[in-house]
């Protein structure tokens, strides 16, 4: 038989450590649990384990020195970040140094189960990942940790370790062009020119003109020969935001840069080898308009190589918008050299407003009660008042269901029994199924309910 894949949880806290080791045991995996950083090198050095958990903030050594450490001795284990902290920054440090994944708490244990089962099955197969400590990861001004932006940050870490083209979709104000910016600083061409450049902010002449420059007497009021963006972008990235206001003839000449690697000047025959990066972004989705004639499919399918979807600000939930406004506040406060601090009412307010304006509205209305608020406390006079009588009543605001496993601190047999009641009602009673999913055999569930259980569904056999 097939030894079981061997993991090891690392995380200092005796609760987060039961809440990965349980199900991960009961999942059919040989677990070992070190409550350090120290002891979990220590370990490493004398046993090989496949796959690594590890927290990323503890008091010893980090998650990220552990990360570091196993790349040193142990190439092939397959290390999953894990943090309460969900960041750009992080991800792109876990990535950077080696990890396989990054996982965000608190988490939902079924991507957890997932994320492992991926892991330990490349564990012997996959190519370790060599550090760069050449790079600087500063700050990115991308705030938050909602699930869906720990997604975009994984995949705007793995994007600055390539070299392929990306499609930043997402609406107007949610930070597409700081994803492009931190794909560029933390990638091979930080040291070349960034340029940002706005397509529908330009007519399809002028664009072209910009884009490609043109030479001597092509057009009236060429006077000079003139280098375009993609030339004088040389080694760099271009970041080509709303696309889909594009003509169609311009989408022909940007496909034949993203092909070809080379531009023609207007005007002239001929055509010059350019290594430039293209980041391409979208507020609409533009796969759809592809399939509606409206956008050269060849052109999205080139663009989409690597496609980063950020969320609306009002699919990320209060916690983000909480982070975000004490993170402008703070950077409010280095320009402006005054401490600001906002009520917890302002803050439940900002949580129930929609933001149709997404995280650059949110920006502009903290600049505006930090300018007009009284004794440096912002509270919800000081608010917009279109704000104010747009935002749901707290009433209005239901939370979100979630079920805690260790709040109390149970014992590992209560955990496991509580674990199992879990997988059973999120499927109906179906012993069968939840024996599936959990890799135990049905028998063992009637042990459990035997144990007494509670609260379960009646059975479906």
């Amino acid at each position: 038989m097939t030894q079981p894949s061997k993991i090891l949880v690392v995380d200092d806290e005796r609760g987060a450590r039961m809440a990965l080791e349980v199900p991960l045991r009961m999942s059919g995996y040989d677990v070992t649990a070190a409550t350090c950083g120290r002891e979990a090198i220590a370990m490493g050095q004398g046993k090989r384990f496949d796959v690594v958990l590890t927290d990323i903030y503890m008091p010893d050594i980090t998650g990220l020195e552990v990360v570091r450490e196993f790349r040193r001795f142990s190439p092939d284990t397959k290390i999953i970040a894990v943090t309460a902290q969900g960041s750009l920054e992080i991800a792109m440090q876990a990535v950077e140094e080696g990890a396989f994944d990054f996982i965000a708490k608190p988490f939902n244990i079924d991507e957890v189960l997932s994320i492992v089962s991926r892991a330990a099955q490349h564990a012997t197969t996959a190519e370790a990942v060599s550090p760069d400590p050449s790079h600087d990861f500063s700050a990115s001004g991308l705030i938050g940790h909602s699930p869906q932006m720990v997604r975009a940050y994984k995949l705007t870490a793995h994007a600055a370790r390539t070299n392929a083209t990306v499609l930043i979709e997402g609406e107007s104000g949610t930070g597409k062009e700081l994803i492009a910016r931190a794909i560029h600083n933390n990638s091979a061409r930080a040291n070349r020119p960034f340029t940002a450049v706005n397509c529908s902010a330009m007519t399809e002449t002028l664009l072209e003109s910009e884009l490609f420059g043109y030479i001597k007497g092509s057009f009236t009021g060429a006077a000079t020969d003139r280098a375009g963006l993609f030339e004088s972008t040389e080694g760099g990235t271009i970041f080509l935001d709303e696309l889909s206001g594009t003509t169609q003839s311009f989408q022909a000449s940007l496909l034949r840069v993203l092909q070809e690697k080379e531009v023609r000047r207007i005007g002239s025959r001929e055509a010059r080898k350019i290594d430039v990066r293209v980041i391409g972004a979208t507020n609409v989705n533009l796969e759809e308009m592809a399939n509606r004639n409206e956008f050269r499919a060849d052109l999205f399918y080139r663009l989409s190589v690597l496609t980063i979807n950020l969320p609306p600000l009002r699919q990320r939930g209060a916690d983000d918008v909480a982070l975000l406004a004490h993170h402008f506040l703070k950077k409010y406060e280095r320009q402006h050299g005054e401490q600001i601090r906002i009520g917890e009412d302002a803050v439940d307010l900002l949580a129930r407003y929609s933001w149709p304006g997404n995280v650059r509205e949110l920006e502009n209305t903290i600049e505006h009660a930090a300018a007009v608020c009284a004794d440096r406390l912002i509270t919800i006079n000081d608010l917009p008042q279109r704000i104010v009588e747009r935002a749901a009543p707290p009433s209005a605001v239901i939370a979100a269901p979630s079920v805690s496993l260790i709040d109390d601190r149970p014992s590992l047999a209560e955990l496991e029994r509580r674990y199992v009641q879990l997988i059973l009602s999120e499927n109906d009673g179906n012993k069968s199924r939840a024996a599936e999913l959990l890799g135990i055999d049905r028998r063992t569930i009637y042990r459990y309910l035997d144990a007494g259980i509670a609260g379960v569904p009646p059975a479906i056999e």
